[in-house]
């Protein structure tokens, strides 16, 4: 394309003609409002079209019907390019009488007779004709293209030109409106959906308006129209996924140090474990704490049955202050990854969101107390070390891919190679799954634990790439490194008593005997100075003083003392009775269940009662069972610090010889033992004649109960 003086050039859309031609300045005039543009060169040429291309689409010769020389060129294959390049060299012979084209690169014997450059033109072709055994015409149109477009004006437009379906639009239209209302309903076959789609064109143009495609067409057209989809083949779930996913570019959070997002998720593991104290197989659930720069696991917790929210704070906590030496010895661990230090951002899922209400500002998110993820102790806590919330979107994995990611690479590298693994689905499930052999729920995190530690956090990862060096492959531990390398800092807690900040606060007045939380007295020394007085605390403690709570564990609950900010533990009357974890789903079961027989109920007598019935494995319903599973998990409180109540244990009162004896004897895990052997000598009235003292009919009613 030329630019002069009186030259048209279409240029945002408008014809405009070339007025005036000054070095790097043009003017222009716009022919359809009669306006005049003065405009850089550069921008002309960046901005302007010839006439010649807007109407026909920028064609760039006839050989490839008007499209990019350049993309048909790279969509030939080896053999067909090697074929337009020889033919090439044939048009420069004819052109110049030479294969390279000018007499520089000239081969032995070039120029070959009657190919000579002193010859016609019009010889040249009938010589090259005669050579190839083709016609005249043919190497004139040959090198007419050549002319016009080179190399790519010799490609036969038909070795590039892709596959256009002549089905009806309207047909293709029906098939995707179909496959969109099919989304949550069960998977048809494709000859049920194509029979929904006839039906749709008769509906929405008439019978036989919309001529359908033969059935292998139609087959086949489906099968390119759901492809990816999951529509008539494949799962369900998978279906509904693809579905959500969000429609263009994906977002993508960037985090460009470590420490600055944490991404919260909680995942059903595909595998069974056996409950310690009933004995029976329970689903387990794991909550982890990613770190999004390193994707380093800087924290996770194995729940039975279901996560509270007292597990999320753990992982939290166990990411914002990593286990040390001198913590408790029933709650060391080894840390899973290096400390990354406090994080800015928060990104969890919750289903129940709703703006308002000012529980955290700026965010001022309000979580459904029903559910674990976050709860309102958590949330101030992080607002209170600067850390903001990131509320996900439900169901939309795409907003945390990078710990869906772990999951199912957790899933694929160990979970499936464990005893007990029940499939991703109940289609991938095998045969007598309980009878294969187990692992305890702590057992199966401690073996999460140690994969993470010693393979997932040494092995490659493709989603680390440092921008410099694309190609070099990193694993999150040297991607931690190379974080703390370039920011040179990490954000720290100001005060290692951080843990007792997530448990749960309850204001109580401090009488005489102690402190009482839901039915349950607590004392210690620390309360001498304060029994009976009046707490400096206003709002909704209203002179009450804070009580920290852990529900996975109510044997102990934490009190700070105003004059010197020191935490003390101060013990349950019955702790002593205890030695492992009790929460308060069991105590409220415990007194619960010391009701329902009809007697007064006594917290000492109903404990014995509940742990009696729990030694036994004789756990009436559900609701016993889920919260017998809760208690057996261990480590599932806080890693708490060690206080000073915790350095000398007092001697256990006097209790029941009930009592007396579970104190005295170490939790010890249940194992199975075979059966005694059974003799032979019963007399035949015994044989078929039931004891006096047999149990009643319903004795057996819930045998066959499976647990959720």
């Amino acid at each position: 394309m030329r630019i002069y003086p009186g030259g048209r050039l279409l240029l945002s859309g408008d014809v405009v003609e070339v007025v005036e031609l000054d070095g790097l300045g043009v003017t222009v005039r716009n022919e359809r409002t009669g306006e005049f543009t003065a405009l850089q060169l550069g921008r002309l040429v960046a901005a302007a079209k010839s006439l010649e291309a807007g109407s026909s689409g920028g064609g760039t010769g006839d050989g490839i019907g008007g499209g990019d020389a350049g993309l048909a060129m790279a969509g030939l294959p080896p053999v067909q390019l090697a074929q337009l390049r020889e033919r090439a060299g044939h048009v420069r012979e004819v052109l110049s009488g030479f294969r390279a084209g000018h007499a520089g690169g000239a081969e032995a014997g070039e120029p070959r007779p009657g190919f000579g450059p002193d010859l016609r033109l019009k010889d040249r072709i009938a010589a090259k004709a005669a050579e190839l055994n083709v016609s005249t015409r043919t190497v004139d149109r040959w090198v007419a293209a050549y002319r016009a477009s080179g190399e790519a004006g010799l490609l036969d437009a038909r070795l590039v030109k892709g596959r256009v379906s002549r089905v009806d639009p309207r047909w293709d239209a029906a098939v995707r409106q179909v496959v969109a209302e099919s989304v949550n309903a069960s998977t048809p076959t494709r000859s049920a959906l194509l029979r929904r789609v006839t039906l749709r064109l008769a509906e929405d143009h008439g019978e036989g308006v919309v001529q359908e495609p033969s059935r292998s067409t139609a087959y086949e057209r489906l099968n390119e129209l759901t492809k990816g989809t999951n529509a008539v083949s494949g799962s369900a779930k998978a279906r509904r996924s693809i579905a959500a996913r969000p429609q263009g570019v994906y977002g993508r959070l960037r985090a460009i140090r470590p420490g600055e997002y944490v991404v919260l998720d909680t995942q059903d593991l595909d595998i069974y474990a056996m409950e310690p104290v009933t004995c029976r197989w329970v689903p387990i659930q794991l909550t982890v704490a990613q770190d999004l720069f390193s994707r380093c696991v800087v924290g996770l917790r194995v729940t039975p049955v279901s996560t509270k929210a007292v597990d999320v704070a753990g992982v939290l906590f166990e990411a914002v202050c990593p286990p040390v030496d001198d913590a408790a010895p029933e709650s060391r661990r080894p840390p899973l990854a290096p400390y990354h230090g406090l994080w800015d951002e928060v990104v969890f899922t919750e289903d129940d969101l709703r703006p308002g209400g000012g529980l955290c500002p700026p965010e001022t998110l309000v979580i459904d107390h029903g559910k674990a993820f976050m709860s309102a102790q958590v949330i101030s806590v992080c607002t209170r070390l600067g850390m903001s919330i990131q509320p996900a979107q439900p169901k939309k994995p795409t907003d945390k891919p990078t710990v869906e990611r772990f999951f199912r690479t957790l899933r694929e590298g160990l979970i499936q190679h464990l005893p007990a693994y029940k499939g991703a689905d109940v289609h991938s499930r095998g045969e007598g799954i309980e009878e294969q052999a187990f692992y305890y729920v702590h057992e199966v995190e401690q073996i999460i634990r140690e994969w993470v530690s010693e393979v997932y956090h040494r092995s490659r990862h493709d989603g680390l790439v440092v921008a410099q060096w694309p190609q070099l492959e990193l694993s999150p531990l040297e991607m931690l490194r190379i974080g703390i390398a370039k920011t040179g800092q990490l954000r720290m807690p100001a005060w290692p008593e951080l843990a007792f900040e997530f448990l749960a606060v309850k204001p109580r007045t401090i009488q005489h005997y102690g402190v009482e939380v839901d039915g349950l007295r607590y004392n210690g020394a620390v309360l001498d100075g304060y029994r009976n007085a009046t707490s400096p605390y206003g709002g909704a403690f209203a002179g009450r003083w804070p009580i920290r709570v852990n529900p996975d564990d109510v044997r102990f609950v934490y009190f700070q003392d105003p004059t010197d900010d020191s935490w003390h533990r101060l013990a349950w009357e019955h702790a002593p009775a205890l030695s492992m974890p009790f929460s308060a789903d069991a105590a409220a079961y415990a007194r619960r269940l010391a009701a329902r027989q009809g007697r007064h109920i006594d917290t000492a007598q109903a404990l014995a009662d509940l742990l009696g019935r729990w030694e036994q494995g004789m756990v009436t319903d559900r609701r016993e069972r889920r919260i017998a599973a809760r208690l057996s998990a261990e480590r599932a409180a806080l890693t708490l610090p060690v206080l000073p109540e915790q350095d000398a244990r007092p001697t256990p009162p006097a209790m029941s010889e009930g009592l007396a004896d579970l104190a005295e004897v170490e939790a010890s895990p249940l194992r199975l033992v075979p059966d005694p052997l059974a003799g032979d000598g019963d007399d035949e009235d015994e044989i078929f004649d039931a004891p006096d003292d047999a149990p009643g009919d319903d004795f057996y009613a819930d045998a066959f109960e499976v647990i959720d």
